[in-house]
């Protein structure tokens, strides 16, 4: 009734197979879709959809806004997200909005749908645009930067990306910046040769060996010194590393993904922290609102 109202032509289904076969014959510019529907969900009518039209212009409807629902959602290409109950001028904005991007730019097939369990929690309307920006970087291998205070879960984002990428069946592994003496830190990640430093009886392979091809979560690395930032810097634009004692140049497969308390824009300013690292790991930025921004 609503779209009617002003003046937009429109079909509808009352279940996912009919809808499929009213969108072939139909050929609309925006399809809005619930999840929860007899015979086929909604997010099999938009994987049938974006797969037989990789532009179409999708819109889920859902009263069920947990992190796996909207992440699969956005990893097969939805528009966005409209959580029930809402108000009817927020539809209409946002069909609005998606018709003018759509006439503008194509939107590219985002993934396969891979849905992973994590610890993230929370339906308010800051964490779903956090899970919808999980959803888009998750098929994309790009540095991901994970901004936010002390014990709001950064690493619980870090690990939703990993687990719904396709480095997915590869390696996880963490470390945090604060936790690790300066001196060991970069043995740590590039591992040592046998006899690099007393007590270096064998050699030992780094973090980003043991991770080839998978991801590694650099946590709170506003607080890495800056030799280390340097040496961070020519793994990422060489991507190879060297271990501690060696010379051997060995290259490395892996995503990085960071994490900091603390605003690295002052830490640059203040001469802290490299700006040509900072370009680097903050390919996309997440920020995580903090756990009273989101009582819910």
């Amino acid at each position: 009734r609503a779209l009617q109202k002003v003046g937009y032509e429109y079909a509808l289904a009352e279940n996912g197979l009919k809808g499929l076969a009213l969108y072939s014959s139909f050929k609309p510019d925006i399809v809005l879709v619930d999840i929860r529907m007899p015979e086929m969900d909604g997010l099999q009518v938009l994987e049938k959809i974006r797969s037989n039209d990789p532009d179409a212009l999708v819109i889920v409807m859902t009263a069920y806004t947990d992190m796996e629902t909207t992440i699969s959602a956005m990893k097969l290409g939805a528009y966005d997200f409209l959580s029930k109950p809402f108000n009817i001028d927020e539809c209409l904005l946002l069909i609005s909005r998606g018709l003018s991007a759509h006439r503008n730019t194509k939107k590219p097939e985002i993934g396969v749908m891979a849905p992973k369990s994590s610890a993230l929690k929370g339906n308010s309307p800051a964490m779903q645009e956090v899970y919808k920006t999980i959803g888009k970087v998750s098929g994309e291998d790009v540095t991901v930067l994970v901004t936010g205070e002390s014990g709001c879960g950064k690493e619980l984002v870090a690990q939703a990306i990993h687990y719904n990428s396709k480095r997915s069946h590869k390696p996880f592994w963490a470390i945090n910046c604060t936790a690790i003496n300066e001196s060991l830190m970069e043995s740590e990640l590039f591992g040592f040769e046998k006899g690099a430093f007393t007590g270096a009886v064998a050699s030992k392979c780094g973090m980003f060996e043991l991770a080839q091809g998978g991801t590694i979560f650099l946590d709170e690395i506003g607080d890495m010194n800056l030799e280390m930032q340097a040496k961070l810097l020519r793994v990422l634009e060489e991507r190879e590393i060297v271990r501690v004692g060696g010379n051997r140049r060995i290259k490395v497969d892996i995503r990085i993904i960071a994490a900091t308390n603390k605003n690295l824009r002052k830490l640059i300013s203040e001469g802290l922290f490299r700006e040509d690292l900072f370009h680097r790991i903050k390919v996309i930025e997440i920020r995580l609102p903090s756990l009273r921004e989101r009582v819910e």
